[in-house]
């Protein structure tokens, strides 16, 4: 089992910045990266960024390409979402995830197992 704490939200003007921060633990030997999702209100969620140390690879959503940025602390196991340039249309719980597979995962929240509790993020205008 791996455990997800994510962190980090919270209210800010556009334009401006946050750190989003999501703590794992148990058996994270067993998967190979981690993404982001969010829901924003009325809205599925959906896919944002996510990162594959493994395969050394970063991939990100059209709508925040450019804006944010996702890396990982290895020694604390530890991914972040630095985001950027926020718009109002960022308002979301932000929720962090692992795949269930360590070989082959992508974008799909299907394959994901392990999801953090979401964080709520709100951009004012």
């Amino acid at each position: 089992q791996v455990q997800l704490v994510d962190s980090g939200g919270g209210l800010v003007q556009a334009g401006g910045s946050l750190r989003l921060s999501c703590a794992a633990s148990g058996r994270t030997f067993s998967i190979s990266g981690m993404g982001w999702f969010r829901r924003a209100p009325g809205k599925e969620r959906e896919f944002v960024a996510r990162i594959n140390w493994s395969a050394g690879m970063t991939n990100y959503a059209d709508s925040v390409k450019g804006r944010f940025i996702i890396s990982r602390d290895n020694a604390n196991d530890t991914v972040y979402l630095q985001m950027n340039s926020l718009k109002p249309e960022d308002t979301a719980v932000y929720y962090c995830a692992a795949p269930r597979s360590y070989s082959s995962w992508g974008r799909s929240q299907s394959e994901y197992q392990y999801w953090g509790q979401g964080t709520q993020v709100t951009v004012s205008s």
